[in-house]
């Protein structure tokens, strides 16, 4: 019943930009209830934390490697969250996924791929 669907994902020569969105529907509260996040995981690597954005819109980037490119956002009006991402690099190839939480739960999204190359 609770479900987050990631789109946005896809090809993209480096430099380029995408602007991944997660769609939250079914959640027990009010969207804003939750924190949301942007995981990332790429071919062989282990999931790792991008950005995250608190119930109350305060964003904190966990990655020196993507600050000053990717931004987190969310619009509480359509129940989605975003990330922003520019100047894209090969590096960046992965799997992206979002996650929300609050005090009881989290859920998953099922992921988004995105691939970066020429």
């Amino acid at each position: 019943q609770v479900q987050l669907v990631e789109s946005g994902g896809g090809l993209v020569q480096p430099g380029g930009s995408l602007r991944l969105s997660c769609k939250a529907s079914g959640f027990p509260f009010s969207f804003s209830d939750y924190a949301m996040s942007w995981y990332r995981q790429a071919p062989g690597k282990e999931r790792e934390l991008v950005d995250r954005i608190t119930s109350t819109g305060e964003s904190s980037s966990y990655l020196d490697s993507v600050k000053g490119r990717f931004t987190i956002s969310r619009d509480n009006t359509k129940d989605t969250v975003y990330l922003q991402m520019d100047s894209l690099k090969a590096e960046d190839t992965a799997v992206y996924y979002c996650r929300a939480d609050n005090w009881a739960h989290e859920y998953w999204g099922q992921g988004t791929q995105v691939t970066v190359s020429s």
